[in-house]
């Protein structure tokens, strides 16, 4: 069964599963560097780069689930923030990716808070790619962004990456507000 955009975009709480395996992603997407940062102060909320050396040394293994999925420590102070930057830099391997696209769904407690649906467009082969976007937080009440802050890991994400609106990754977060 093929997964398109309009079937995640239906999804009402997190999924239980991964939609697709590891092996779906034949186009040897990788990602290589993730930031947060809120737009006002450019204070940087969190930054990945991924060491390919580190990681051969470590033995970790690309074909685990574990490389899909994130847990994020934000703290409380980030219901103070307006409006984010995420920027990403991703690889292309030897294939075309014609019409690629995120849908990135966030809920807390199995409701919906906010959905994205980003389109990168077409990328070339062998290619390594950067894009940012820049959002403002979902208005959230005093009581809903408390909730959160008391419920660290209760707010979760899916990702779902698609090429010709077929799933090909799809990645799961869990996020922490609580006081660091």
């Amino acid at each position: 069964m093929t997964i398109t955009p309009k079937d995640v975009l239906k999804h009402s709480s997190p999924s239980s599963a991964y939609l697709c395996p590891l092996s779906a992603n034949t186009y040897g997407i990788e990602f290589l560097e993730f930031r947060i940062r809120d737009m006002e102060s450019d204070r940087v909320l969190f930054q990945v780069k991924r060491d390919k050396e580190a990681e051969a040394a470590a033995g970790i293994q690309m074909d685990d689930d574990s490389v899909r999925f994130i847990r994020y420590d934000f703290g409380s102070d980030f219901f103070n923030y307006k409006t984010l930057g995420a920027s990403l830099v991703f690889a292309v391997g030897p294939k075309e990716v014609p019409n690629f696209r995120m849908v990135e769904r966030h809920y807390f407690r199995n409701k919906l808070i906010k959905s994205f649906d980003f389109k990168f467009g077409y990328c070339i082969p062998n290619s390594s790619n950067s894009w940012e976007v820049i959002y403002d937080i979902p208005p959230l009440s005093k009581k809903e962004a408390q909730e959160m802050i008391e419920n660290p890991y209760e707010t979760k994400s899916d990702s779902f990456y698609f090429v010709e609106d077929k799933l090909i990754m799809h990645n799961k977060a869990e996020y922490s507000y609580s006081s660091r």
